[in-house]
């Protein structure tokens, strides 16, 4: 009788573990980046995967790494003008901007460089209206918006402002509700979602989403897990925040997804090289996530990891 009621436990817990890793997704290794950086920014263009500038043992870097998704393959491009930290990276019309970030000395600056893949080359942009580092971007109909971050002030920064292209013009836009840095945002369905971050020396949980359209912002529902220094990229119609660090002895390994149709929330996969200050790309449906330090603070890596959703 024991033995019947151990079998038919031990069924339902592999019943139970089938569904769950039905939806979670997995995980895959692939060819280490060059060099070893934290706080990188990271975006896609022409279907190769730029990690840019960062954190290194003896300071800021200018250093940029390009990722051939199809060879597993990494070379060394044009550096940055300047050595930069905590930047963002967006794509636009075929170029690459690379806005705001900490310099060399930590405090924010308002740069805005715009990157030629077929020349490999650099040029300056129309500066950021307000100068911050450990900010936000998105792209939305061409247009890059920067949200949030942390000001020359070291303050918390609401600015949201937005950046076009064609006119290398920046244009203010409805401030970001709750002002916060190292947060991170994706686009869905044409509007943008802002995820959680650090405020105050804290992680808050707090989703603020913005309609270029409307200029205006609504909340929904907040991350499960707080956190700050994470990657976030869009698969599919959904959104996938991975890693992160703040509150815990360890980095964060959670890879929570948010399905903006539905407004919910759902765990999948953990990272399996916990990290922060990480870069997190979509190429083919699948999230790389390169670089960031694994241990809390000032620590660096070059892992390259790749999920894939069910």
């Amino acid at each position: 009788m024991h033995r019947s009621i151990v079998s038919a436990t031990l069924a339902l817990l592999l019943v139970a573990g089938s569904a769950l890793a039905q939806g979670a997704g997995r995980w895959e290794t692939r060819a280490p980046m060059l060099s070893l950086r934290t706080e990188v920014g990271g975006a896609v263009l022409g279907g190769k995967i730029f990690i840019i500038g960062g954190l290194v043992p003896d300071g800021a870097s200018g250093r940029v790494e390009e990722y051939d998704v199809a060879a597993n393959t990494w070379r060394v491009r044009a550096a940055l003008p300047l050595a930069l930290h905590h930047t963002a990276a967006a794509v636009s019309g075929g170029r690459l901007f690379v806005i705001g970030g900490f310099g060399l000395d930590g405090v924010a600056v308002n740069s805005v460089f715009e990157y030629d893949p077929a020349a490999d080359t650099w040029r300056p942009r129309a500066p950021l209206p307000t100068a911050r580092g450990a900010l936000a971007v998105a792209v939305v109909d061409g247009r890059i918006y920067a949200v949030g971050g942390m000001g020359a002030d070291r303050r918390d920064a609401g600015a949201n402002e937005m950046y076009d292209p064609v006119q290398d013009r920046w244009m203010p836009h409805a401030p970001l509700p709750t002002p916060r840095n190292h947060l991170g945002a994706a686009v869905g369905d044409g509007v943008i979602y802002v995820f959680a971050g650090r405020t105050r020396g804290a992680n808050i949980a707090v989703t603020e989403v913005f309609d270029p359209r409307a200029n205006a912002w609504r909340s929904a529902p907040p991350m499960p897990t707080p956190r700050s220094g994470y990657g976030v990229a869009a698969v599919r119609g959904r959104i996938f925040v991975v890693g992160g660090e703040l509150g815990r002895p360890t980095t964060y390994p959670e890879n929570e997804e948010f399905n903006p149709r539905t407004s919910t929330w759902t765990s999948r996969a953990p990272l399996p090289t916990p990290r922060h200050g990480l870069a997190a790309v979509a190429v083919n449906d699948r999230i790389f996530t390169i670089g960031g330090g694994p241990r809390p603070g000032g620590t660096y890596g070059n892992t390259n990891e790749v999920y894939i959703p069910d």
